[in-house]
């Protein structure tokens, strides 16, 4: 686990915020240790942040879960499609995701050390996102000795459920920083919310609750503790997803992350001509004449959506669609890091659960949930939309806990693009019942009847830390549960 700075990009991001302000007498090619500081790395790791969200490594997820499939005018991946994945499988997402963590580490900590606690809380923030991320996707994970190379060159796997309460420690200690006077150069270095603490602080108990959300199923959990800091604190509400935008443009490795990876070159070609509309979502959304489906995939001429059967070597239509313009904006769009559509579905489920006391009702907040979905993906006059949709028997809430498969369906319905690695998480968590059957790949190579529940630990663990990736014992994708995943 080797890093190091990515001058370049930091360089470039942060002279998009910070303009160009150069001592004469200092080589400017020539970033040391002493010269970088938390706010020249935040910018930079921030954008990174919102990279790994929209990343082409969680198109299997998509793939896996029912809402995209290859193209009939590519080779279908036999690895991916027959589930019989290895460590080398997820290895460009384990590093890519470590490599952000190492970066928003030394922001953090170059920040608290020049006490600029604002930037350090921020990191902090993001940090806690992507190691739930982590942890969500592979277990056990390396954390608490992670980044200290010179006295853990081979970092020791901590336990899930530790890195899970040790982060709940550290967005605590964020939202007292976040709450707190800082410098007043915070809002030109905050490319994520402009400045504004109170969204920050809004965005760690949205965390917060995530990271309990996930625990729900495991026999005896007591979230009470937890509870008792953020029942009556603020959730990022309808209208307030975080995104993060150094200055996204039209032009070569500037554009906006998701916009570049499954929209247009700075060419206008496609992005991504092998990733398409799986039939299995498309005909769930036609069935129930769910108008956001335009919006997610491109409709041809006639307005119609045309999809394909996911792990089908032969017999997919040549010309099927696309990711549509609810996601594939404009090269300079926003990132999404975490959506208020997420949020409002987490404190739906929440007060369902009777978790929270002043937040609400649980009805309220699924139909704010649903509403701001169409809102989000930009379905013409959304909100009526989103109303006559709601007046459905089939989309209309019911009361009680016995309801929450229900909500998660919804939820399933609203993550198409935006956030597989949550939806995964939730058929994992709660079962994958709350789908309908259908999802499955059509390879008839695949020997199992499931989807993988985890990713092996990758390659790169395997090399360079084998000792304590092997201390972990035989993985297996299949039954090798994630610790909250209790069913």
């Amino acid at each position: 686990m080797k890093h190091t700075y990515k001058i370049f990009v930091i360089t470039v991001l942060a002279s998009l915020v910070n303009g160009c302000n150069l001592d004469i007498n200092t080589d400017p090619n020539r970033v040391t240790e002493t010269t970088v500081t938390g706010a020249t790395i935040f910018p930079a790791a921030a954008h990174e942040t919102g990279q790994r969200v929209a990343s082409t490594n969680f198109t299997f997820l998509e793939n896996w879960i029912g809402y995209w499939a290859g193209s009939g005018t590519f080779a279908i991946d036999q690895t991916e499609t027959t589930y019989a994945i290895t460590p080398s499988f997820g290895d460009a997402l384990w590093r890519a995701q470590y490599d952000v963590l190492f970066d928003l580490e030394q922001a953090r900590a170059k920040s608290i050390a020049s006490g600029d606690n604002l930037t350090a809380a921020a990191s902090m923030i993001l940090s806690a996102r992507l190691w739930q991320d982590l942890v969500d996707i592979y277990g056990n994970i390396p954390y608490s000795q992670a980044f200290q190379v010179a006295t853990y060159p081979q970092p020791a796997y901590d336990k899930g459920q530790a890195i899970y309460n040790d982060l709940q420690v550290k967005l605590d200690q964020a939202i007292a920083f976040m709450s707190a006077p800082g410098l007043t150069s915070f809002p030109t270095t905050d490319i994520v919310n402009k400045g504004d603490q109170t969204k920050w602080i809004k965005f760690a108990n949205t965390l917060k609750l995530r990271l309990l959300i996930r625990q729900s199923e495991i026999p005896g959990f007591d979230p009470s503790g937890e509870l008792k800091k953020i029942d009556g604190a603020i959730f990022l509400q309808a209208g307030e997803t975080v995104s993060v935008n150094p200055g996204y443009t039209k032009a070569t490795n500037k554009q906006s992350p998701f916009y570049s990876n499954y929209g247009f070159t700075v060419n206008d070609a496609e992005a991504a001509p092998s990733v398409r509309a799986n039939n299995y979502f498309v005909n769930m959304l036609q069935g129930g004449g769910d108008p956001r489906l335009k919006r997610y995939f491109i409709a041809d001429a006639t307005g119609k959506v045309i999809g394909n059967d996911y792990g089908k070597a032969s017999g997919n239509p040549l010309v099927s669609s696309g990711i549509g313009p609810g996601l594939v904006r404009s090269p300079d769009q926003d990132q999404w890091i975490l959506t208020a559509v997420e949020s409002l579905f987490l404190q739906t489920e929440a007060i369902e659960r009777g978790w929270l006391k002043n937040d609400g009702t649980a009805a309220t907040k699924y139909g704010q949930a649903v509403t701001e979905s169409f809102v989000f993906l930009g379905v013409p006059d959304a909100i009526n939309s989103a109303a006559s949709y709601l007046t459905a028997p089939a989309n209309a809430y019911v009361p009680g806990i016995a309801n929450i498969k229900n909500t998660l369906f919804q939820k399933y319905k609203v993550m198409c693009g935006i956030a597989p690695l949550e939806a995964w998480s939730d058929l994992r968590r709660i079962g994958f019942d709350i789908i309908p059957t259908g999802y499955f790949t059509k390879n008839p190579g695949a020997t199992t009847t499931t989807i993988p529940i985890r990713l092996l630990y990758a390659q790169s663990e395997y090399t360079s830390n084998a000792t304590n990736v092997g201390a972990e014992g035989k993985i297996d994708q299949f039954t090798s549960k994630i610790f909250w995943d209790v069913n």
